[in-house]
């Protein structure tokens, strides 16, 4: 379901609720660990759904520095690619957080558009189990968004996409606010 859409630089920005592993697109994130051990989570559901393979492949790419983005196949899934970004454990904002979160989130819409994919979506990188606050990471994450978007000339889409209900209520509101100065 779209809770929010925008145009930003002529593409389009989609705030949906949705399981990632159900998203019309051509590529997923998983936001991954450093070792690309998807066990739980996002990256568990991801993993699980797109079989062995994946696990096999982003056993080969692992270790991935924070704030970058490898990629591997699908797998299972009907994507061209998933794109593993590796965003920050949340130490309380002192190490890092927000430059490696943009990174990150910047790595994997780089990626993106350097394996010619128009659409994309990803999570909330790093508010699960990393512990990234809510507010403060979906404002870097969706001001990324923007900034790449700018530039972009292959991807025309981007998803912020959040399963949960209670929690895509929160990421309406947030993003509602963010978009407001756009």
């Amino acid at each position: 379901m779209i809770l929010f859409e925008r145009d930003i630089h002529g593409k389009t920005f989609l705030l949906v609720e949705n399981s990632i592993v159900k998203e019309d697109v051509d590529a997923i994130v998983n936001p991954a660990n450093e070792h690309l051990a998807h066990g739980g989570g996002v990256a568990g559901l991801i993993s699980r759904e797109g079989g062995p393979r994946m696990q096999e492949e982003s056993d080969k790419k692992a270790p991935v520095k924070t704030g970058s983005a490898v990629f591997t196949t699908a797998g299972m899934l009907p994507y061209r690619y998933v794109i593993h970004a590796v965003g920050p454990v949340w130490k309380g904002g002192v190490q890092e957080e927000p430059e490696l979160l943009k990174s990150s989130v910047l790595s994997a819409l780089n990626l993106a558009e350097t394996l010619q994919i128009k659409s994309i979506s990803l999570p909330a990188i790093s508010t699960g189990i990393f512990g990234y606050p809510l507010e403060a990471a979906v404002r870097i994450i969706v001001l990324a968004i923007s900034d790449f978007l700018e530039s972009a000339a292959v991807v025309e889409r981007v998803h912020l996409c959040e399963f949960s209900h209670a929690k895509a209520m929160e990421l309406k509101q947030i993003v509602e606010d963010i978009m407001t100065g756009f």
